[in-house]
């Protein structure tokens, strides 16, 4: 396992449009994903130690940016001859027992992964109302390992100010996570 860290937010680039099969049986893109003030585009999955450390945390912050108009969603992108624990009827059974409150999508082909750029799992993409990338950093300083009880939520903040201005803050750190594992 490798754990990697994604590039620096590319403000302003566009988010790319998806079509892709949920745990729930639908069919889900880009326009019924996002909010009226912004969508969060996160790249998952079942089997990562990293995702694993946040995925308590990550929940609570998705249901609460429902609140603030910001629509969330997880695309799980991984290989899954290689990972089986990441198959489509163990991602459904995980967002069930965990009672995602957002779609949780497969991205069998590997393709709407590869055109984001995303390097690793957990790889975050926040996007404004105009779905212009603002914030590509971390959920908090946890890692691998849960977070002290007061760590910042820097995540979340950052797309409270995305709902609330458009824009994302200026200085972010990274996520860091296990590399996605991609066909060969």
């Amino acid at each position: 396992m490798v754990a990697l860290n994604p590039p620096v937010c590319d403000f302003g680039q566009a988010a790319i449009d998806f079509d892709l099969p949920g745990t729930d049986g639908r069919r889900h893109t880009l326009a019924t994903c996002r909010g009226p003030n912004g969508l969060l585009v996160m790249f998952i999955c079942n089997h990562c130690p990293y995702v694993k450390a946040i995925i308590d945390r990550l929940i609570r912050d998705c249901r609460e940016l429902a609140i603030h108009g910001i629509g969330c969603v997880a695309i799980m992108s991984n290989d899954i001859t290689a990972y089986p624990d990441d198959a489509p009827e163990n991602m459904k059974c995980w967002a069930e027992e965990l009672d995602f409150p957002f779609p949780y999508l497969y991205d069998e082909t590997q393709s709407v992964a590869r055109a984001y750029g995303a390097v690793c799992t957990p790889d975050f993409f926040g996007y404004n109302n105009q779905l212009q990338l603002e914030y590509r950093g971390r959920l908090d300083a946890s890692g691998r390992n849960p977070a002290p009880p007061d760590a910042r939520r820097e995540l979340f903040e950052a797309m409270c100010d995305i709902a609330r201005c458009g824009q994302g803050p200026s200085q972010q750190t990274a996520s860091i996570g296990c590399s996605i594992k991609w066909n060969l």
